[in-house]
């Protein structure tokens, strides 16, 4: 049997090697992806974000164990800020390294259930939360049968933005104690949370940083920020929830999987076609960039006017013009 054949009779190993071979660029491996994938049904995607320290691996530890309960397969995608190059990680079936996990070690309890995958990418210096290659890891996982994807994005605050062209649903984890911390963090988070979850929920802070939070979003809709609602309007979506959770206990995890539940089914047409303008772009920019790239070094067909622009003969403006139309891309 092939590899398309292994993943899709379950076989983790074959799908642990498509992703490495996914996120290493082999075309070969996007080619049997597309295969792989066509005429299937998306999986549903979870988008665990916001500060490190937040308990996001928590959550979705404690999130896994009550999508699992109820008999889902659960695809974990889980976002480090490491290097390509660092020490890969040993681990059993469905694990791979190429990041450091941390704290998601405790998310090993559930490596030997065939009903869970957990998946760990290294950003290889991506802004914005994700690694370049995380849309074709959930999209193998959606092809091999895991209904839901949980996909936790690195803690890097602000920046981390990314997450809202690959995810169904974006849940913004803060905890009480950031103080002023909270209000630089909030001022890009909000914009793409469409849950808010206060963890570590029994501080005696919580409930200041949930007022905060209110405050926050309150001022957001006066000024008509914020994300687009499903007809494409700004700022007129309905109210983001505040939710309370205490990962470590459960306390609050039935809400936010309720909360959940009730944004699954299809998505609304002017978000699933943004989603789909951001990756094409992406994909598209990546191409040029590399087509770009080679037409600029030595020997190149534009690499004159590099020499050209090192001389002061012509502005960069007018060599990226004669670039594109010695390209074929004309502006």
């Amino acid at each position: 049997m092939d590899r398309t054949g292994l993943i899709r009779a379950g076989d983790q190993r074959a799908l642990a090697t498509l992703i490495r071979d996914l996120e290493d660029g082999h075309a070969d491996a996007v080619v049997e992806l597309r295969a792989l994938a066509a005429g299937g049904t998306p999986p549903f995607v979870v988008g665990i974000t916001g500060p490190a320290g937040a308990g996001k691996s928590t959550l979705v530890d404690a999130l896994v164990e009550r999508l699992r309960a109820r008999g889902e397969r659960v695809g974990i995608v889980a976002v480090d800020p490491s290097s390509a190059t660092g020490p890969a990680m040993a681990a059993a079936p469905g694990t791979a390294g190429g990041a450091v996990l941390g704290d998601r070690v405790r998310m090993q309890r559930h490596a030997t259930d065939p009903g869970v995958f957990i998946r760990s990418l290294a950003t290889r210096g991506a802004r914005g939360g994700l690694s370049a290659g995380a849309a074709d890891v959930i999209a193998a996982l959606g092809a091999a049968g895991y209904g839901t994807v949980l996909l936790e994005t690195v803690g890097v605050g602000q920046a981390e933005t990314d997450v809202v062209d690959v995810a169904d649903v974006v849940v913004v984890v803060l905890v009480p104690g950031l103080g002023d911390d909270v209000q630089a963090l909030k001022a890009g988070l909000l914009e793409i949370a469409d849950a808010l979850v206060v963890n570590k929920g029994d501080r005696p802070d919580a409930d200041r940083t949930a007022g905060d939070l209110a405050a926050m979003l309150d001022i957001r809709r006066a000024a008509g920020a914020g994300r687009p609602d499903d007809s494409g309007a700004r700022g007129s979506r309905a109210d983001v929830p505040i939710l309370r959770t205490v990962a470590t206990t459960g306390a609050g995890l039935d809400e936010l999987l309720q909360f959940i539940d009730r944004s699954r089914g299809p998505l609304a047409p002017a978000r699933r076609r943004a989603r789909a303008v951001a990756r094409i772009q992406q994909a598209a920019l990546a191409r040029v960039a590399e087509e770009v790239g080679a037409a600029l070094a030595p020997g190149g067909v534009g690499g004159t006017l590099v020499d050209d622009v090192v001389e002061g003969r012509t502005a960069p403006a007018a060599a990226a013009e004669a670039l594109m139309s010695r390209l074929g891309r004309g502006y």
